[in-house]
């Protein structure tokens, strides 16, 4: 029924989501990788996706930013159907996304300034200087010092390359971001910054994230919700709670193992 602002009640529970994924079956080469897998997330939410080694949450992520193709299924962002999306509304929503790929994926030949300018020199057009100082804006919001907008990323330290590389994602002021094991090669301590770090820029940016990762520190510590990868589609979804309530034999070894319990016990300290 329409509202009176000629909003439909439909529409207005769709912003409620920023990403709904349905059914959606994805196979390479002949493999089958998801079946009619389903998955939303809601606004100002951090989720955490997990599941073993080679399970798809990749694919899965490629997929929904259409860098891979999918067999069947659904992807909407901003409850737009991005298949049926025109490419202006294409365009528009692309601006309203950053990624965090894996390691990083700074190129190598630029500095972190001009590595974190690159979506602005894509969407945008901008004056230079201009660039520079939302560049340099981005940088100090990652908690990076001034001199490392100078640096190549040969320059840097593991922890630095993910914060350079958060910064780029973060560029255009994205309403999703979307991490792809993001805490993968740090130090407890450098993780569990980036992890506070996360949680930080979500509520001081309205931000909503999307976190493949294996980090039971992260899961524990960042994230809203979890889902749980396994047999091509989601297994369990929910919170931590739910995550150590669960059955299922995967997600009772992975949640309630040796190390996640001493996790949940230092988090209900």
């Amino acid at each position: 029924m329409a509202q009176g602002n000629g909003v439909t009640t439909e529409a207005q529970n769709e912003s409620e989501f920023v990403l709904s994924v349905t059914d959606v079956t994805v196979a390479i080469e002949d493999k089958l990788i998801l079946d009619k897998l389903s998955l939303d997330i809601k606004r100002g939410e951090i989720l955490g996706f997990v599941g073993a080694s080679g399970a798809g949450k990749s694919v899965l992520l490629r997929t929904i930013l259409g860098l891979m193709p999918k067999q069947s299924g659904t992807i909407k962002l901003f409850g737009v159907d991005v298949d049926k999306a025109s490419d202006i509304e294409r365009l528009r929503i692309d601006m309203r996304l950053g990624v965090l790929f894996q390691h990083g994926a700074l190129f190598s030949a630029l500095t972190v300034l001009e590595n974190v300018q690159v979506p602005m020199r894509e969407y945008l057009d901008l004056p230079r200087k201009l660039m520079d100082e939302l560049a340099l804006l981005k940088i100090e919001l990652v908690g990076l010092p001034p001199d490392a907008a100078q640096k190549f990323p040969s320059e840097l330290s593991g922890g630095m390359i993910k914060r350079a590389a958060l910064a780029r994602a973060l560029a255009l002021d994205p309403d999703i971001v979307f991490l792809d094991e993001p805490t993968s090669g740090l130090d407890p301590i450098s993780a569990a910054e980036f992890d506070e770090l996360v949680v930080k820029l979500r509520d001081t940016m309205d931000l909503t994230v999307y976190m493949v990762t294996h980090d039971l520190d992260t899961l524990f510590t960042a994230c809203d919700h979890v889902a749980v990868l396994g047999k091509k589609k989601v297994l369990v979804e929910g919170t931590i709670d739910d995550m150590l309530k669960s059955e299922e034999p995967w997600v009772k070894s992975y949640f309630r193992g040796k190390r996640a319990r001493q996790l949940d016990l230092a988090a209900r300290a």
